[in-house]
């Protein structure tokens, strides 16, 4: 019963940091929390007559590892790319960058 109290307190911290934290570090960190407390209920809630919980410990494993491997990669173009790893950031400049692709067409289409 307490590891199913540690699950649902690191569901919780890692929910937390997924809303509240902008930097990719830090939700990269949040993401596993979250990850790490779906694997422990797999292995918690898994029976030796029924391997389902082992068969979604395996692919909770390969999951995991794949999104670990696109946000490092993320992490690493974004501060190549503008030197930053803040989320809002990001956000302004891809919007700059938008409004510099399209050359201001989104304003001329609300003037009208």
């Amino acid at each position: 019963m307490d590891y199913l109290i540690l699950s649902a307190t690191l569901i919780a911290i890692g929910i937390y940091g997924l809303l509240t934290k902008r930097h990719l570090l830090k939700v990269l960190i949040s993401l596993e929390l979250v990850a790490v407390a779906a694997t422990m209920n797999f292995v918690l809630l898994s029976s030796p007559f029924n391997p389902l919980g082992e068969s979604l410990l395996i692919l909770a494993f390969s999951t995991d590892t794949c999104i670990t491997a696109i946000i490092l990669a993320l992490m690493f173009t974004c501060s190549k790319k503008y030197r930053t790893c803040d989320l809002n950031e990001i956000a302004k400049f891809e919007q700059q960058e938008t409004c510099i692709r399209d050359g201001g067409k989104e304003e001329n289409t609300e003037a009208n």
